[in-house]
């Protein structure tokens, strides 16, 4: 059972309705959960509308990318999930909520972020072993049936305050409160954050990816020139970064080729 929506949330949410249409719109909020990613897919499955989205302060069975643990403690991360069931908007949907999240925490604090393919905002630091630290994380997942595609469910965690980390994360993972030097309110970086992916989200439900393409390309520089490793149709692969294609693919050339990522993992050296 859903709590009532914090009145610190309640008021941010209300300075951009306008700007955020139908997402967010109802908003269910839980002091803690297992995965807000889980119960929004069981909201969507007893017919949740598009926009439906479930809040979280911490979450007990967070998890990221490749099956990995999002790190979920109580007062550091606000960790929220949209329900979206456009079609037409589902291929974007980790590009649109990573361009969402990074101009929405900069709307809402100032914090300059950057993207890193396919679902990490990072920030650049000029101390420690880690040159970007991860500020947030994004991950899409959709539901299908013999008809097609049923829903996305959309989830974002961000790090909103410093955590004890665990040790593998603790050179990789930042927070806005750490890189600012100051305390961050919630309600503000999420306010941004959803009246961002309306904003994403209303070109591409019109078949119009142009300007997502621009603003993703725009947030990740080293898209284009890092050496990487990466998983490939014909196995591990070593090369150097040339930018994302129209799709979202990362494009990678290895010699003279230019081999095309879509899935797999991505180590950036």
């Amino acid at each position: 059972m859903s709590e009532p929506l914090p009145l610190d949330l309640t008021a941010a949410l209300a300075t951009t309705a306008a700007r955020r249409g139908h997402i967010g719109d109802p908003a269910y909020y839980f002091t803690e959960t297992t995965s807000t990613n889980d119960v929004a897919a069981r909201y969507a499955e007893r017919g949740a509308r598009e926009g439906t989205t479930v809040i979280a302060g911490a979450q007990t069975c967070g998890r990221g990318r490749l099956g990995r643990e999002w790190y979920s403690p109580p007062g550091a991360g606000l960790y929220l999930s949209v329900v979206i069931r456009n079609e037409r908007v589902a291929p974007f949907l980790t590009l649109a909520g990573g361009v969402a999240v990074a101009t929405g925490i900069r709307k809402a604090t100032g914090l300059p972020l950057e993207i890193k393919w396919p679902n990490d905002v990072v920030t650049r630091t000029s101390s420690g072993p880690a040159p970007r630290r991860k500020i947030a994380g994004i991950l899409a997942e959709g539901s299908t049936s013999t008809d097609g595609l049923q829903f996305v469910v959309l989830g974002m965690g961000i790090n909103l305050s410093p955590a004890a980390y665990p040790p593998v994360l603790q050179d990789r993972a930042s927070s806005i409160a750490v890189e600012l030097g100051r305390d961050v309110e919630a309600g503000p970086v999420l306010a941004e954050t959803l009246a961002a992916l309306s904003a994403e989200l209303a070109p591409l439900g019109r078949g119009d990816r142009t300007g997502l393409l621009t603003r993703w390309r725009s947030l990740a520089p080293f898209a284009t020139g890092a050496t990487v490793e990466c998983d490939s149709p014909r196995g591990r692969i070593r090369g150097v970064t040339a930018g994302i294609a129209d799709d979202g693919a990362l494009l990678v050339k290895v010699g003279e080729a230019i081999e095309r990522i879509v899935a797999g993992e991505v180590v950036w050296k």
